[in-house]
């Protein structure tokens, strides 16, 4: 077996049981375990991945350099493998439904214009049917159009329309690519949070295979993209906590017994360096927010989170002063790395707005600063193409903040992780014989694709957060930590805003991190390697049924995720819940 989520101890240097605070000793009885040492120090700051086990693999008949070679191999392999299948399934006859489905009808159109335009125009009522009818030859209209989200997404569903043309598989190229790449980078940043392999596959076979995410995959809407930029700061920021804890282990001093030891001057005046991973995940940042702006409140709890880890590694290593050790040395280049950056990467996105004419001509509001806006107290101190941004943000804002129309779809946060009300994008009653009916189909049939997670994963999910939660305060385990303020991030925002119109497929930004619970959960059911067999054996079959199980629930509504028309007694059995309908 392969180490899993419990078998390395990342906890901190701690008082014996006896010396700690009375409220530390009164929480051991729910299973607070403070942090405890441990011999190098090295292997504290970056702890080592899995070694492969040597029952295992003698029983496999390898020896042990075989089985180390394949061990590294699979660091990359088994990801790809397992990208592979994901983008297997998304890319499966990715233009059916050929329709414009949901919001496509906002976002595809926006995003053709954007790419030949620079900014969204108005287009009309009825061109739907006339760009599946034409193939796409339509002609761009030329006014303005007011919209109420930044460019990026719009730009990247707009660059597989330059690939593949201006229709359902053209629009939905790059988000079903962003889809599959996530998956891919969960894999990874499974494998480095987990420090195993095995369960960062896990964590990425899980999100391939979950409903919601797979149907954003398959949708030319934002959320997916913004998903994706939210997994790779994520992943840029894991990485970078590993460089700067090993850069940090390198200059502490090592013993007689070539042991790294703690060392107070070493941890409160070292210098970590330029940290190119966290400017990239500011890159990543700046990116999220220019496609959605909930991807606010994932810069802000990235960059403490970031914070925290710095202090916590400064501790590790034998800081006297860690938190003015972060302060001086850390905290001014954190900031710069991704406040900053995430405000020019921001800035850069609007470009095609901001070099559209001015005369009335280019983009919406573009000419306020030099029209409605010229007598504006502010108009000497800032350009105009600042002061139009402004004010067309300004407005963008109070439109989120007012929008509560009521929708057929719209459900309160409360009701997401039991999947209380889906969202149904596209929905079709074709009669026996017709549109891919089944002639002796009986009544009719249906064909729906419905925005639902994998009702099991994410029950399922629902246990491993309070897992994470429980292991992060009572453990102090930092990547349950990690986890838990990622789908945090991407959630609680949401109870703030309960009266506005808000939908459950928002929930795809912290699907990915409830996968990497769920797979810390089944870590800690399959138990450390220094288990016995039997307890290894019989958790090892618990979580791989679980995992059938999750399986076998995606395969089952795969017909609802893909349009597919089936007899509407069949679908009829797969409306577990009377909101689905």
């Amino acid at each position: 077996m392969t180490s899993t989520a419990s078998s390395t101890d990342t906890r901190h240097d701690q008082a014996p049981p006896d010396q700690r605070p009375a409220w530390q000793q009164r929480l051991r009885r729910f299973g607070y375990a403070g942090r405890a040492g441990g011999d190098d120090v090295r292997e504290r700051l970056v702890p080592p991945y899995a070694e492969p086990s040597p029952r295992l693999w003698a029983a496999l008949g390898f020896s042990h350099g075989t089985a180390t070679r394949l061990v590294r191999w699979a660091g990359w392999g088994g990801p790809l493998l397992v990208t592979l299948f994901a983008g297997v399934l998304r890319f499966w006859n990715l233009g059916s439904p050929k329709a414009v489905i949901f919001d496509e009808t906002y976002y595809a159109k926006d995003a053709w214009a954007l790419v030949h335009r620079g900014f969204e125009v108005n287009w009309d009522k009825n061109v739907n049917e006339l760009i599946l009818s034409n193939g796409g030859n339509v002609p761009i209209p030329t006014d303005a159009a007011y919209v109420v989200h930044p460019p990026v997404g719009k730009y990247v569903i707009g660059l597989g329309e330059l690939m593949f043309g201006f229709d359902p598989f053209g629009w939905r190229f790059m988000t079903a690519v962003l889809g599959t790449l996530s998956v891919l980078l969960i894999c990874r940043i499974g494998r480095r949070l987990l420090r195993s392999t095995f369960l960062g596959c896990v964590a990425g076979a899980l999100l391939a295979i979950d409903g919601l995410h797979f149907v954003m995959s398959r949708t030319a809407l934002l959320d997916g993209v913004l998903m994706f930029f939210v997994v790779a700061a994520f992943g840029c920021l894991v990485v970078d906590r590993d460089k700067a804890r090993a850069r940090l282990a390198a200059a502490l001093p090592v013993d007689a017994d070539g042991r790294v030891r703690p060392d107070a001057r070493t941890a409160d005046t070292a210098f970590l360096g330029l940290r190119p991973w966290r400017w990239a995940a500011g890159v990543m940042l700046g990116l999220a927010v220019a496609t959605k702006w909930n991807g606010l409140y994932v810069l802000a709890a990235f960059a403490v989170m970031t914070v925290l880890w710095d202090v916590g590694a400064r501790k590790v290593a034998g800081a006297r002063h860690p938190y003015l050790a972060v302060l001086k040395y850390d905290l001014g280049l954190a900031f710069v790395a991704l406040v900053p950056v995430m405000v020019v990467t921001y800035l850069t996105t609007w470009l095609g707005w901001l070099l559209s004419p001015t005369d009335g001509t280019g983009g919406y509001y573009r000419n306020w600063a030099a029209t409605d806006g010229r007598e504006s107290a502010w108009g000497w101190l800032f350009p105009d193409w600042l002061r139009s941004l402004w004010h067309y943000e300004s407005q963008v804002y109070q439109f989120h903040v007012d929008l509560d129309s009521p929708h057929t779809y719209q459900s309160n946060p409360w009701s997401w992780l039991v999947l209380g009300r889906p969202v149904s994008y596209y929905y079709e009653s074709p009669a026996p014989g017709t549109g891919g009916c089944p002639v002796d189909a009986g009544e009719k049939c249906a064909s729906e694709v419905l925005a639902l997670g994998t009702p099991m994963l994410w029950w399922v999910g629902i246990f491993a957060l309070a897992y994470v939660l429980w292991r992060w305060f009572f453990r102090r385990d930092w990547r349950a930590g990690a986890i838990a303020c990622a789908i945090a991030a991407g959630y609680v925002p949401w109870f703030l805003y309960q009266e506005r119109t808000i939908f459950l497929f928002y929930a795809v930004v912290f699907v990915p991190f409830l996968c990497l619970a769920v797979a810390m959960l089944l870590g800690a059911l399959i138990g450390p390697p220094r288990s016995s067999e039997g307890r290894r054996v019989a958790g090892a079959t618990g979580a791989g049924v679980l995992v059938l199980l999750i399986a076998w629930n995606f395969i089952y509504f795969w017909p609802i995720y893909t349009g597919q028309s089936i007899p509407i007694d069949d679908w009829r059995s797969r409306m577990w819940l009377d909101t689905w309908v």
